[in-house]
């Protein structure tokens, strides 16, 4: 077991290193090649709607040829992607970079998988500490995106054409490092059964596990993808941007090496409130004031929110299948996920472009209820099941 979530918390690393690389730079090279301004964000809302449109197929197909196959997969689709994006950067065709930004976000659907991957290896009681540790390779990206990025910036006379050869490169690491897992497909998940989804859809866990991850990571996406185009408007330079990024991505997988464990201290429920209360305060900080200090602050906290709620509802979701539903249930969730996150992030450029930094912002603050008003609900529904299962107990 330890093996394989150490290689797949270095596929995690390499996935998110290209992902951090790409929310660095996306929206900047859109900016540059598209025709309208306003359009600068849609490449990365197409590769986030490839990524919701990929998610459905990628776990049945992983169900029928096992996570290894279905993970070299994703990764030949993104070295694809990486080298489609450079050639577009070299003749500045805007179309093609869209569709290289979807093959990246193809990618990046099976990539998703590799959290379920490190749960599926993992007893009930480490679950949610693997899930966490496979997370822990995200700070390598956060480390290493945004600099590389920064670095490869101008490696060639095009801007950023440099920093798509890297994310080819990281994607062809990818693949090798695919190809040493070893993952036995289990017959009983190979041929599916169990209940029908919407017996499972129906129970509560189910619900608020969904809700944790479509907000958590729509909010999440809202904002990241409309702070550099906010920092640029505001007059940043890009190593400032890069910057806070970074910082960003710091607080997004930092906390992955202790969350599995707080959650084994105080309950996934507590820590997933704790998450949206950390997007809500982001939000606050972010409408006080516009400097460097404002936005690095703003996006630590809401990198640290989007951890505790995406770790707390992937381990709650994993209380609400049996292993021979495990591909429908997870396909639905990281569908329902993806598609928040792929109308936040195409959202995201029009409000900031049309309404500016506020809007973004005041928009996100009063949807931070639904999360919060499901999560203890179903705390406390929980906790008033125990309590008749004690009395019933007593007597």
């Amino acid at each position: 077991m330890r093996r394989t979530v150490l290689l797949l918390a270095a596929c995690q690393a390499l996935s998110m290193t290209g992902g951090t690389l790409l929310i660095a730079t996306s929206a900047l090279v859109g900016y540059r090649l598209s025709p309208d301004r306003s359009l600068a964000t849609l490449p990365l809302a197409l590769q986030m709607m490839a990524n919701m449109l990929t998610t459905v197929p990628a776990s049945l197909l992983m169900q029928r040829i096992g996570r290894r196959g279905g993970f070299a997969l994703g990764s030949a689709i993104g070295i694809a992607g990486g080298a489609l994006a450079t050639w577009a950067i070299l003749t500045g065709s805007f179309a093609m970079f869209a569709v290289a930004a979807m093959l990246s976000g193809s990618f990046t659907a099976f990539a998703n998988y590799y959290r379920f991957a490190a749960a599926d290896v993992a007893t009930n009681e480490y679950r949610a500490r693997a899930i966490s540790f496979v997370l822990t390779g995200g700070v390598v990206a956060a480390l290493l995106g945004p600099n590389l990025a920064r670095w490869t910036r101008a490696w060639l006379d095009t801007p950023f054409a440099g920093t798509y050869i890297a994310l080819t490169a990281i994607m062809v690491l990818s693949f090798f490092t695919v190809m040493l897992l070893d993952i036995p497909l289990n017959a009983t998940e190979q041929h599916g059964g169990g209940r029908p989804l919407k017996a499972i859809v129906a129970q509560p866990t189910f619900v608020v596990a969904v809700l944790g991850g479509m907000f958590g990571y729509g909010f999440m996406s809202l904002v990241m993808t409309a702070t550099p185009l906010a920092m640029q408007a505001h007059h940043y330079v890009f190593s400032d941007t890069a910057f806070v990024i970074q910082w960003h991505a710091l607080g997004m997988f930092v906390p992955s090496f202790f969350t599995g464990s707080l959650i084994r201290r105080v309950g996934v429920l507590t820590v997933m409130l704790t998450g949206v209360l950390l997007i809500a305060s982001c939000v606050m900080t972010n409408l006080s004031g516009t400097t460097l200090l404002h936005y690095s602050v703003a996006l630590g906290m809401l990198g640290v929110g989007w951890n505790f709620l995406f770790i707390g509802s992937t381990t709650l979701l994993t209380e609400a299948y049996a292993l021979e539903e495990k591909a429908r249930a997870q396909a639905l969730n990281d569908f329902l996920v993806f598609t928040t996150v792929t109308i936040a992030v195409l959202s995201a450029g029009s409000l900031q472009h049309r309404l500016g930094w506020r809007a973004v912002n005041l928009g996100v603050l009063p949807l931070t209820l639904i999360p919060f008003i499901a999560i203890t609900w179903l705390m406390r529904f929980r906790a008033g099941l125990a309590g008749r299962r004690a009395e019933t107990a007593a007597v």
